[in-house]
This record gives C-alpha cells, sequence and structure tokens, in this order.
C-alpha cells in the first residue's frame, strides 16, 4: 500500500515537474535591441538578474504611483512590473469619497516601460484624498494625494539624488528619516538608476527602495545621464551621438529608449511649458508646479546643452576634462556655445516675471560651477570638469541672471558634494544662492572641496569650522562665494540628503543636509558641519 502509494506520487510529480511552460507571444516588440532586456519582448524567458526579481506575484504587479498637482490638475503615473501578453493592460484610479472607493479613471499601460498616466483637471486641491491603483482583482498601490498646503507658514521640500547600484540595499534609513520629518515635497534630481540599459529593473528597484516617501506626498522626479544610460549627457537639442563618452553632444541610445525614460519619470510632473520636441521626436518637461505658494521651475540641465568635442580646445586626455591650469578660460567660451538653450531662457524669463511676491525656486539636475576639485580618487585633480554647469561660461551666466531676476534659490545634485554656494555673475555675491545636495549613496565616485593651495578665499563664512571658505573663481574663471561642503571624510562618506524649509511669512530659507546614517529622530541627531543655515529672500 506505502510503495503503491509512493508511486502514485512520483507519477503526479513526474507531471507537474515536465508540464511544458505557457506558449506566450508578446503583444509588442520594442524598436530597440540590447536595451531594457529585462523588462521587454518576452521578458518572462529572462534569467535572474541582480537588479530585482521582475517574476513577481500578479497580486503585486502594480509597483508605485507618483504624482503632483499643481493649478488644480493631478498628474499621476501608475508604475507596473512587466504584464504577460494574457493579461489586462488597463489599470484603474480610485478615489475614496465619504468613506467609499470610486473608480475616476482607467488608463492604459505602455509596455515599453509598463507606467500609464492619469492627467484630471478641475482637481479639489482644499481636501485630502485616499487614493488607489488597481490591476486585476488583487493588485493595487494605496497612497493619499494631499491638499495644497496653502495654509502653512513654511512649506518643506526633501531633495535627493545619485542612487547608486553599488549598493543595491533597500533605504531604510532615509525611509524612516524624511517620514519623520514630514516635507510637503520630496524632489529627485537625478540618477535615480544606474543601471545604464536596464532602466525599467533599475526603476523598479529605485520605487521598491523610496516608494514610501512619495506614496502620501507629492513628488518630482527628473532623469539625468546615468538614468538615460550615459556617463555624461550634453544633450545638443537631441541630436545622435556617436562620440565615446558622448563628449560630442547628443544622445548614445536609441530615442523610443530615451522617450521611455523620460515618460516613467516625468510625465507626472505638469504639462510642460513648451511641449514641441528636441530632434528624434525626444520630448521635454520643462515646466512650473505651484505648491503651498511657492513657485518652482523645473529645468532640464543636459537637454540642450552643447557638448564639448570639436567645439573647444582640447586641455587635457579627454574633451570633458581639463587638466592644464594654464589655459585660457575665454578660448572655451565661444559663441554659439548653449546651456539651457532658447527655449528654457524664455521660459525662465516668463516665470520669473510671473507671481512676482511668490517665493521661487528653481529645481534641476546640476550646479552652475565648477564646485569640487577632485574628482573620484584623492589623486584626480581636475582644473575644471566641463559636465558642471559653470560651462559655458556665458551660457552660465545668463542662466543666473534670470534666476536672479526672479529673486530664486537653486536646488540640484549630481556632484557628489553637498554645498552650498553664493553665486557670482558680475562680482562676488551678486546672483543666487545655490544648494548641491549629497548623493545617496557615496561610496563609490567621491568628489572633494580642496583647494590646491589649502587655503580659505576672502570672506570666509566665520559661523563654521570648515577651512575653505569664502570667494573663489572655479576653473572656469566663474566668482563663487563657498560657505558649507561636506566631503567624503565627512559622517555617512559624504552621502546623505538636503532638507529646505521655506518660510513665506518671514522670507526666509533654512538649508539643512542630513548624514545618511543619522536618525533624525533622536534629540541629539547632528547635521553635515556647515549647516543648518539660513538665508534671507527679502
Amino acid at each position: 500500500m506505502k510503495k503503491a502509494l509512493l508511486i502514485s506520487i512520483s507519477f503526479i510529480c513526474f507531471l507537474g515537474c515536465n508540464e511544458q511552460p505557457k506558449e506566450r507571444t508578446p503583444l509588442t516588440i520594442a524598436p530597440f535591441v540590447n536595451l531594457d532586456t529585462l523588462a521587454i519582448n518576452d521578458w518572462w524567458n529572462r534569467q535572474d538578474n541582480p537588479i530585482l526579481d521582475l517574476k513577481i506575484s500578479r497580486d503585486s504587479v502594480v509597483a508605485f504611483g507618483l504624482y503632483t498637482v499643481s493649478n488644480e490638475t493631478l498628474k499621476l503615473s501608475a508604475q507596473l512590473y512587466p504584464l504577460y501578453p494574457e493579461e489586462s493592460r488597463l489599470v484603474r484610479l480610485e478615489i475614496e469619497v465619504n468613506g467609499k472607493w470610486k473608480e475616476i479613471k482607467t488608463q492604459e499601460v505602455n509596455d515599453l516601460g509598463w507606467s500609464a498616466l492619469f492627467r484630471i483637471e478641475g482637481w479639489d486641491d482644499t481636501k485630502n484624498y485616499n487614493y488607489r491603483l488597481r490591476h486585476g482583482e488583487n493588485s493595487l498601490f494605496k497612497g493619499l494625494i494631499r491638499k495644497d498646503p496653502k495654509d502653512k507658514k513654511e512649506i518643506v521640500i526633501a531633495a535627493l539624488s545619485c542612487n547608486s547600484n553599488k549598493d543595491r540595499g533597500l533605504r531604510e534609513n532615509y525611509v524612516r528619516n524624511i517620514n519623520h520629518q514630514d516635507p510637503d515635497l520630496i524632489f529627485f534630481a537625478g540618477d535615480q538608476s544606474y543601471d545604464h540599459t536596464e532602466h525599467t529593473a533599475a526603476w523598479l528597484k529605485f520605487g521598491l527602495q523610496f516608494k514610501e516617501t512619495f506614496r502620501n506626498r507629492p513628488c518630482i522626479t527628473i532623469p539625468d545621464d546615468h538614468d538615460i544610460g550615459q556617463g555624461n549627457l550634453w544633450g545638443e537639442n537631441g541630436k545622435v551621438s556617436n562620440a565615446e563618452g558622448s563628449s560630442d553632444g547628443g544622445y548614445t541610445y536609441h530615442p523610443e529608449y530615451i522617450k521611455m525614460v523620460e515618460r516613467c519619470q516625468t510625465a507626472h510632473l505638469p504639462d510642460p511649458y513648451d511641449p514641441t520636441p528636441v530632434e528624434q521626436g525626444i520630448g521635454v518637461y520643462y515646466t512650473n508646479l505651484i505648491l503651498g505658494g511657492i513657485d518652482f521651475a523645473i529645468l532640464e540641465d543636459r537637454k540642450f546643452k552643447s557638448g564639448p568635442k570639436g567645439k573647444i580646445p582640447q586641455q587635457g586626455p579627454r574633451p570633458d576634462h581639463i587638466r592644464n591650469p594654464e589655459y585660457d578660460p575665454e578660448s572655451i567660451d565661444l559663441e554659439g556655445l548653449t546651456l539651457l538653450g532658447d527655449r528654457q531662457l524664455h521660459f525662465l524669463q516668463d516665470w520669473g516675471q510671473k507671481n512676482p511676491n511668490t517665493l521661487k525656486v528653481v529645481l534641476s539636475q546640476t550646479g552652475f560651477c565648477g564646485g569640487a576639485h577632485i574628482h573620484g580618487q584623492k589623486e584626480n585633480r581636475l582644473h575644471a570638469d566641463l559636465d558642471s554647469n559653470g560651462w559655458p561660461q556665458s551660457g552660465r551666466n545668463k542662466a543666473l541672471e534670470l534666476i536672479k531676476r526672479a529673486n530664486a534659490i537653486h536646488i540640484a545634485g549630481d556632484q557628489h558634494l553637498a554645498t552650498v554656494i553664493k553665486h557670482g555673475i558680475h562680482e562676488f555675491r551678486d546672483g543666487p544662492w545655490a544648494f548641491i545636495v549629497p548623493a545617496i549613496v557615496n561610496d563609490y565616485y567621491s568628489r572633494w572641496w580642496w583647494p590646491e593651495n589649502e587655503k580659505a578665499g576672502a570672506n570666509p563664512n566665520t559661523n563654521t569650522t570648515l577651512p575653505w571658505t569664502g570667494d573663489y573663481l572655479d576653473g572656469f574663471n566663474n566668482k563663487i562665494s563657498m560657505y558649507a561642503y561636506a566631503n567624503p571624510e565627512s559622517h555617512s562618506n559624504g552621502g546623505g540628503y538636503g532638507l529646505i524649509r521655506l518660510n513665506t511669512t518671514s522670507k526666509e530659507v533654512t538649508f539643512e543636509c542630513w548624514p545618511r546614517y543619522v536618525d533624525v529622530s533622536l534629540p541629539d541627531a547632528q547635521q553635515f558641519e556647515g549647516w543648518p543655515m539660513t538665508i534671507s529672500m527679502e
């Protein structure tokens, strides 16, 4: 009897274990090859990967949502895991009204990137609304669409960038700290993904790491160079790049891949100021968002910027690195070179003239100067880095003039080095304030502020023990006044995030800079040396 039972079990096991996998045909074939291979075409046939398991339970396919509300328009992106051909491509948005869930819109998921956008005009921004994104019967993601905090005297922004894949763990410290501080808005300034050719898997990983920070608050995400698969990006109006390192300007990878990345990361932002695509049909997303009485301009630092290769005299082994401290900075500030481009300069001018009595903030990928001396390793001192927005200098000054005219501050990331700088345009300190926030993970490519003569500049910041503050010329002869910096010898290897507090009554702004491994809920929690810093916008 026991033997017969064992034979029956073995026979059943044989049938189950040898069942052929279901035949499936992709509904969409990607127009690109060797890109996003883990999440496109017959993705279910891919081997396990180090980024993320994409073959998840079907009641978990709705990964996360991202939203903004501005001018009574809700824009919300639903991000899903890859779907099998036989599964529905519809995702539903529901909100809770008087204790009952009400479906308000259905959208189709795009098989390239697996996202869907909801756009609803006439949104009531005076109330909080619970929402949920649903797929099928059981998969859902819940969150809170907050009312506009226009009744608050202080609006708080958390700002982060550079989410390196050298550490693929979760981001528990960031989630705990940010939710404890409860900002009104969270801003990811770029490089959410470092897996250059596998954006969807890396983007889903980013969501797994950070979704508890933006589940219940509006979020701005903008892609930078690593997100679209390049070590550096000089977008040059969307042209094709053919040079190693992309220093000739333009995009290395297929335009549909670029469009997919931007769709997943920016579709939930307010409508673009001017939606006209650039070359190759690549879209734009530069725009503004009004929240809590603060007017935010969201820029695309890289999309229109000229590439250096073949346009300026090369001053080192790479077209984008200047090693020669004796070169003439004017020799590379040539007519015809572009930074933000005419379209964005027009936007900045228009934006700066509107809402003159509101506090204004410019959000972008990187800073408008060369704010670091050493790159990657202590022995790698660069005189100037053409990847920074310190070049071309004329374009930098045009941008800063408009930011200053708008009486705005500038918040960005990218540099893996937290700094607070007061820009100079014609004279020291006649430009806007800028806070470059630290890298989320800063253990693999660090930068240092470290003047070669190891001396403070004129007019040093006397409110800190940092030795190298004051007035300096960067490698492009731009005038900058350094007020604070967090080198990699600092707590958490200089990794962390920024918190910006904007007081709409006093017109004061406080910059905070928190190390990654500090628990902000503890009474003795300390920021990086040099922070907090409060400035007046009057």
